[in-house]
């Protein structure tokens, strides 16, 4: 079987203080299993591929998933940590992205499924909902040497419940909005004094959430309705005056008629678009008091983007930081993009939904381990080609700059050259040992 090399074991033995000695070990050969198998990912495919398809003690490394005494959260805020010091300077601000994704599952064992909407499958015209179970996913935004794109890398996820599976299960029900408050006083715990920004799309615009954030010294940038509630600063009184003190000045126009008013100012700002390629829009911006029936009113700094060609349509976003210039939300916004990018990734090269487990807490383990393996293999391609990692190109395919794929590849070369090290007792170089030559072999036989 692979032998994981000194570099692979220096970087997980991040991870060891969270299992005891035997589990980590049975640990380790589930992770190398996983990024050398094809097709599904499950525990006999990850067996089979680091040659353990004879293994009778099978049983051992299915307990590491169902009993084991391990805790993901732990796991989360060690591969956190170890994201931050491979890919951000020391004191660079968190920028964390939140998103959602749907595993597809089907089965009466699953306590977590539930129907949700499907945004894959879903369109403008039609709007699609599939059983499975949602997860509810942070990832760092950091930059990559060797690509001119940002990676979004999972590191905690948690699945959310529908409202009848909580009432199924006897559980308060808590929606999207609460997980992720909870998730962000976690973060604010494991690292107390990096900077940190929360980017999410417009299910995680809530004053509640936006209450907490600010509560917790965190950013958060989403989007905002254009007939949301805007309103000034209550005016200063005299200290004597009886009754309550106003939490809210008098109604601004709301941000439609703002478009509409000719009257409002905008600025020209040429941004790096989705995909990268430039382009100028227009920006208007503001600060005033986001106010919702029954919660207190929310200060926040309100940026209009409206693209001077006008054929798309105009675009609100808000952050809960007042002093942040408008460009800055902007681009805070547009580098959420790849969230996307990193969950179809997962699904393609490292078979996100293959995964047969039946177990409550082996399916509450399995999926957050496969996303966090997406950043375990980023980590491990940067710490085997730090500057330059290799692409898959031909003659007629060059290829720009690598992506996650190629990082896979550069993670499954190395171990299968630590299987083919050669002992002292071989004769030479070169010559592909009999169990790696069986274990690829079996590999392209059984790939499709």
């Amino acid at each position: 079987m692979p032998s994981p090399t000194p570099e692979f074991l220096h970087l997980l033995a991040t991870f060891a203080p969270a299992f005891t000695r035997p589990t980590f070990r049975h640990a380790l050969m589930l992770l190398c299993g996983t990024i050398l198998a094809p097709g599904r990912r499950t525990v006999a495919a990850a067996l089979r591929a680091v040659g353990l398809r004879d293994e009778r003690r099978f049983t051992s490394y299915h307990r590491v998933l169902n009993r084991a005494g391990w805790s993901p959260l732990c796991l989360s805020r060690l591969l956190l940590g170890l994201l931050a010091a491979t890919f951000l300077a020391p004191g660079a601000p968190l920028v964390l992205l939140a998103d959602g994704t749907l595993e597809r599952r089907r089965g009466r064992r699953i306590a977590y499924k539930g129907r949700f909407h499907d945004a894959v499958r879903s369109d403008g015209q039609q709007v699609v909902t599939s059983e499975g179970v949602h997860w509810l996913c942070l990832m760092l935004l950091v930059p990559v040497p060797w690509s001119r794109r940002p990676w979004a890398l999972p590191f905690l996820s948690v699945p959310t419940l529908a409202p009848a599976t909580s009432a199924k299960l006897g559980k308060r029900h808590r929606t999207t909005v609460e997980r992720t408050q909870t998730l962000i006083r976690l973060v604010r715990r494991w690292q107390p004094d990096r900077e940190v920004v929360l980017v999410g799309d417009s299910g995680f615009a809530a004053v509640s959430l936006g209450r907490v954030c600010r509560q917790q010294r965190v950013r958060l940038v989403s989007r905002l309705l254009l007939n949301a509630q805007l309103y000034d600063p209550p005016a200063p009184r005299p200290a004597s005056t009886p009754g309550p003190k106003p939490k809210k000045g008098p109604r601004q126009p709301n941000l439609a008629a703002r478009l509409a008013d000719p009257a409002t100012l905008w600025q020209a700002v040429t941004v790096a678009w989705y995909g990268g390629r430039a382009v100028t829009v227009s920006l208007a911006s503001g600060t005033a008091l986001w106010h919702r029936d029954g919660e207190e009113p929310l200060p926040l700094r309100w940026v209009l983007v409206r693209h001077p060609d006008r054929r798309r349509r105009p675009v609100a976003l808000f952050c809960t930081d007042v002093g942040a210039s408008a460009a800055q939300i902007l681009r805070w916004y547009i580098d959420r993009w790849p969230v996307e990018v990193t969950f179809e990734e997962v699904r393609a090269h490292l078979g996100l939904e293959t995964q047969r487990q039946w177990s409550t807490r082996a399916i509450g383990r399995t999926t957050p381990c496969l996303l966090g393996l997406f950043s375990l293999v980023a980590v491990l391609a940067h710490t085997l080609h730090e500057a330059d990692l290799p692409v898959r190109a031909a003659a007629w395919y060059p290829k720009a700059e690598p992506t996650f794929v190629d990082a896979l590849a550069a993670a499954r070369r190395h171990l299968w050259a630590s299987w083919n090290r050669p002992t002292p007792a071989s004769d030479g170089a070169g010559v592909l040992s009999n169990r790696l030559l069986d274990a690829l072999v079996e590999a392209a036989c059984y790939a499709a």
